[in-house]
């Protein structure tokens, strides 16, 4: 499996931010959505940051007047991205590794969708799921 399978199953809609908005308005969003992160794009749609919940704790520890400031001062900039030719276990190593949580989907520079590690822990459970099932119905057809 890879990501281009499991961008199929859940879609390939992605919330954004702007570098320019407020941390309050990134948090609504994150908010209203019930998401942990927002791509954040440049004025063509191109992706050039990232802002999760966790850069906004970090952020409230140091300055609890963080609310004001925009997301380019608060985003990570060097991005972990993937594309949808990556393996299924590629991915949940680079993201293990790598501690992110969150991987945009880029083809050619564009936005193409985003995976959640809480994606890549179901789609193993899937494909487990289905090793499982296969096993049971060889050793039921082996037994008659």
């Amino acid at each position: 499996m890879n990501i281009a399978h499991m961008l199929a199953r859940k879609g390939g809609h992605v919330f954004t931010v702007r570098p320019e908005q407020t941390i309050r308005e990134a948090l609504a969003e994150l908010a209203t959505h019930n998401i942990g992160a927002l791509v954040v794009v440049d004025e063509n749609d191109r992706p050039i940051g990232i802002i999760s919940e966790r850069d906004v704790v970090r952020w409230a520890v140091l300055d609890e007047h963080l609310f004001g400031h925009t997301v380019r001062e608060l985003m990570t900039k060097n991005v972990i991205v993937g594309s949808p030719e990556d393996d299924l276990k590629s991915v949940a190593h680079t993201m293990t590794e790598m501690r992110v949580r969150h991987l945009p989907v880029v083809v050619g520079g564009r936005l193409v969708g985003i995976v959640s590690i809480g994606d890549v822990v179901k789609a193993q459970r899937d494909e487990y799921e289905g090793e499982v099932a296969t096993l049971q119905i060889q050793i039921t057809d082996d037994r008659s």
